[in-house]
């Protein structure tokens, strides 16, 4: 095997992203790493400029990366593109690096490879990663780990439902805190199947964690949880919000899309409480 991969980095207008990145595909990409203005980059990552994307896409031979750099250039003269060689193993293994554990209240959440530094005394949550989100370290799932925290510290035995699940951090946190009936969902099989493994690694196997919709969830729930993306939960808020009897933290939205979603939820009677923010993520508590 190849000891070296080729990244070809394009600088490029938003509204021609998702064009680039199909054309980046069909070019025989191995992967694409997409950053925009609403998805804020991790520290030390160069960001797009404003009204830009950067997209990254990774290839395994020099001919195929320059072929895509030609087509890209000849399809997008105006995107700035630039080539670099790097180490495979810093490739396959980069990302473990950006992977960080976190301690939020009672809880210690982080990768396997990490949780031999769990500090005693607090709840482990062990989560693999892989493709799916939530490992705990990004700010909208710290957020959330807070709010679960500090409402199960005053329900004990609670009923939680969290909608888009991802790795099933929170579902898991929330048991692990002293939660009774945990129902996630997500729309996705692969983060189903991630979630499932992760509830099975942490002795929380009785979760129901599942790809149903929310239609064909029973019940309603003491907290509901959904660390999805303001558009989504702007769209999904005529059926979030039956599901909750008490209260409803949402995440995943930027601090210039919160009155957008308040707005949403306030129509549907709930009142917005105080909430809270990390850098540009914030966090909507919403009483029903």
């Amino acid at each position: 095997m190849s000891q070296t991969y080729l990244s070809l980095t394009v600088d490029i207008a938003e509204e021609a992203s998702e064009i680039l990145q199909d054309l980046l595909h069909e070019a025989g990409a191995l992967g694409l790493e997409v950053r925009d203005a609403e998805t804020p980059t991790m520290p030390g990552v160069r960001a797009p400029a404003k009204g830009e994307s950067i997209v990254v896409a990774y290839f395994e031979d020099r001919e195929s990366a320059e072929e895509a750099r030609d087509a890209v250039a000849e399809s997008h003269p105006t995107a700035r593109l630039s080539l670099d060689e790097q180490p495979q193993q810093d490739w396959s293994n980069e990302w473990k690096s950006l992977i960080k554990s976190v301690q939020v209240g009672r809880l210690w959440v982080g990768p396997p490879w990490d949780a031999a530094n769990a500090p005693e005394g607090k709840l482990k949550v062990v989560i693999e990663p892989k493709m799916a989100f939530g490992t705990g370290d990004h700010p909208t799932t710290s957020l959330c780990l807070a709010a679960v925290d500090d409402f199960m510290a005053t329900h004990p035995g609670a009923s939680v439902l969290d909608v888009g699940t991802g790795t099933g951090v929170l579902a898991i946190a929330a048991k692990k805190l002293g939660a009774g009936h945990v129902v996630g969902t997500d729309n996705d099989p692969t983060s189903v199947e991630l979630a499932q493994e992760n509830c099975a690694d942490n002795q929380t196997p009785d979760l129901d964690i599942s790809g149903r919709e929310l239609t064909e969830v029973a019940g309603t729930f003491d907290l509901v949880l959904a660390n999805i993306l303001a558009n989504t939960l702007i769209e999904l808020a005529p059926l979030i919000v039956p599901k909750a009897k008490d209260r409803l933290v949402l995440a995943g939205v930027l601090a210039h899309q919160r009155v957008d979603v308040e707005a949403a939820y306030r129509k549907l009677g709930c009142t917005v409480l105080e909430g809270a923010q990390q850098g540009e993520w914030v966090r909507i508590d919403l009483k029903r």
